[in-house]
């Protein structure tokens, strides 16, 4: 079993920034990609951005593309979320997430490709 833990989250003014932070517990993820979604209120749950087991490849949503940046450092099992010129379209819960693979564009961007979730941590931007 895998725990996730988020933090970082908050309330920031349009066009601020926040950095995410997602510790993994129970055993070691470095040998799986994984990845942010959010869920904003009445909405689906959305893919935001996921890396591979390494770090060497990305994959990001259009709507943060350019803005949100994801990064990992296996040694310390943690995952980090870099939100720059954050828009009020981007208040939601974000999750960090497990994958069942090392790596996979196509399964890292759907929700059943990841077999951990953490709760989530609140980001709220104001207009």
């Amino acid at each position: 079993q895998v725990q996730l833990v988020e933090s970082g989250g908050g309330l920031v003014q349009a066009g601020g920034s926040l950095r995410l932070s997602c510790v993994a517990s129970g055993r070691t993820v470095s040998n799986y990609a994984m990845g942010w979604f959010r869920q904003a209120p009445g909405k689906e749950r959305e893919f935001v951005v996921a890396i591979s087991a390494s770090g060497a490849s990305t994959t990001v949503a259009d709507s943060v593309k350019g803005r949100f940046t994801i990064s990992r450092d296996n040694a310390k099992n943690t995952l980090y979320l870099e939100m720059t010129n954050l828009k009020p379209e981007d208040t939601a819960i974000y999750s960090c997430a497990v994958s069942r693979l090392a790596w996979s564009v196509s399964a890292t961007m759907k929700r059943e490709g990841y077999a951990y979730w953490g709760q989530g941590t609140q980001v709220t931007v104001s207009s």
